[in-house]
């Protein structure tokens, strides 16, 4: 079971309160969050609440976080548009329905990856890559939202170049109201975020852009709003699909899948370590969020995940275990209710304001800045991923993110670093001798330390490296191969050796190994390694080999 079963064993009045405080202090701000995520998504913005009603109420059964909230995000929604438009028109009932098939069959392989124990997987995504990602569907989602600010239609658009040629191109037909309305929104959202977390400004422009337009008509005069909001908790719906559409939004589910599952665990982990607890459970996340979105689905939810901004709101409020998101749920079923038909006057210019100021978080310059000074490698890795996915578009992106991270990974790990050692005088310590310059070595004898398993990804690099140094010596007589940061050898590694031995034999250089593990240990003596490498020349360590070899 999730944090809310260990939490309640401990639960008092206090912590009640607290979560019914935090409870509707989420709720207040998921409301018109949830319905502005909508309208970027291309539903209707009552689809919002009903992505906020259900997952909230399953997450914390499962969950290992107590803070995480659960519901529609600015980051999955722009990837359900910008994958759903090319089959189907946003608003559409076939649009809709594919995009809750997306949320079924995302859930459905977080479960899998959970039930299989995958949720390492997650590692092979590299920071750089989804920092570069996330600020370019940052300034995706910004300029699918310049629309409703300047209260024009630019028609549908493939990629941000064609958007804001698009945006110049309607300049002169702007909407001055929506405009003077999504800009003021937009700065008071900011301001009170500044000020203090925990106050909704959201909820605030939404109040006042709903009184402003209720008292002046100004939808009369022009100013596009929301309109009518049907009322009631959302029905349950069977899922029925042919194989065609589930093998059509297959690749979109899986970007789903990987993009809310890396953005909830971050934020899981962030929150709980300010707390100073890490029991964060990768796996336990994924079945949750699998649940959340499968549950969801049969419910009218488009695909979701967890929210940084509320999630934050929720530990600042004084959540003390998961029935704060479950109050939230609560009170969210209540607005289905009862209160829908009170958004009727809500300007849509106010809640691309709301959508707006919810996302600066996500454009990371300082860690663009960062990546810069520290290691220019990684920032041209975050650079190609944020051109990418401005070009390409947000979900192509993630697909050219993930192979970008997988090409890096292969790159690193075929060729591991390796150090030739000598000894430090003072000390009878061995180090690399590019990084101590006073480190003796032996024009007969060479030191070589391999920093990482031998195997088929980088056996040839570790026979060529080895060969390559022993090249330079015209007098070598010995070679010791440090061994104490290999932990294991496969065949392909055991062959190279081999091949390596033979050479070495040839030019009359006796092979010693120092600092062997016991799984290589082990790996050797299946191989009888003996007819290669006797046990005289095999040394618990480099010190006692050079022992032995200066008393020959």
């Amino acid at each position: 079971m999730g944090s809310l079963i260990k939490d309640l064993k401990a639960y008092t009045t206090n912590s009640l309160i607290c979560d019914l405080l935090a409870g509707a202090t989420v709720a207040i701000i998921l409301i018109p969050q949830g319905m502005a995520y909508a309208l970027m998504a291309g539903f209707p913005p009552i689809y919002g609440l009903y992505a906020a009603l259900v997952p909230i109420l399953i997450y914390p059964f499962l969950g290992s976080s107590r803070y995480l909230s659960v519901g529609p995000v600015a980051l999955v929604s722009i990837i359900v548009l910008s994958g759903l438009s090319e089959f189907a028109s946003p608003m559409s009932s076939d649009y809709i329905r594919l995009a809750i098939l997306v949320s079924f069959i995302a859930g459905a392989i977080q479960i899998a990856l959970s039930v299989f124990k995958l949720g390492f997987l997650v590692n092979f995504l590299s920071q750089p890559v989804i920092s570069g990602f996330t600020s370019a569907a940052a300034f995706i989602i910004i300029f699918s939202q310049v629309k409703y600010i300047l209260g024009v239609e630019p028609g549908r658009v493939s990629n941000i170049i064609e958007t804001i040629k698009r945006l110049i191109q309607e300049l002169p037909n702007t909407n001055l109201m929506a405009l003077a309305i999504g800009v003021i929104a937009l700065i008071i959202i900011l301001v009170i975020k500044k000020i203090k977390r925990t106050i909704s400004g959201a909820l605030i422009v939404v109040l006042a852009g709903i009184g402003l337009v209720y008292f002046t008509n100004l939808d009369q005069r022009g100013l596009d709003i929301v309109g009518s909001v049907p009322s009631g908790l959302p029905t349950f719906m069977p899922l029925a699909y042919t194989y065609d559409e589930i093998i059509m939004v297959l690749p979109l589910a899986l970007v789903v899948c990987v993009i809310s599952f890396i953005e909830s665990l971050a934020i899981a982990k962030t929150l709980a370590s300010k707390q100073g607890t890490f029991d964060i459970s990768a796996d336990k996340e994924l079945l949750a969020l699998g649940l959340a979105k499968v549950g969801g689905a049969f419910f009218q939810a488009f695909p979701n995940t967890g929210s940084f901004s509320r999630s934050a709101v929720n530990e600042e409020a004084g959540a003390k275990s998961g029935l704060a998101s479950i109050f939230a749920g609560l009170f969210i079923g209540a607005t289905l209710l009862y209160f829908t038909g009170f958004f009727y006057y809500l300007p849509k210019a106010v809640l691309g304001a709301i959508v707006i100021s919810a996302v600066f978080n996500l454009i990371e310059f300082k860690e663009a800045l960062h990546l810069y000074k520290t290691h220019r490698g990684d920032f041209f890795v975050f650079l190609v991923t944020f051109v990418l996915t401005l070009l390409l578009g947000v979900q192509h992106g993630v697909l050219a993110g993930i192979v970008l991270s997988l090409l890096i990974l292969i790159a690193k790990v075929s060729k591991p670093h390796y150090a030739i050692l000598g000894e430090l005088a003072d000390n009878s310590v061995y180090r690399n001798v590019d990084r101590f310059t006073e480190a003796l070595t032996n024009t007969h004898r060479l030191i070589f330390r391999y920093d990482d398993d031998i195997y088929f990804g980088n056996a040839q690099h570790f026979f060529g490296s080895v060969l390559k140094e022993i090249n330079k010596k015209d007098q070598l007589k010995e070679l010791l191969l440090d061994f104490s940061s290999v932990s294991s050898i496969d065949s392909t590694g055991y062959k190279q050796l081999i091949l390596l031995a033979g050479i070495l034999k040839s030019k009359q250089v006796d092979l010693h190994i120092c600092s062997i593990k016991g799984p290589v240990r082990d790996y050797f003596a299946i191989n009888n390694i003996d007819e290669l490498v006797p046990e005289k020349n095999k040394h618990w360590d480099i010190k006692s080999a050079l022992k032995k070899l200066d008393n020959l």
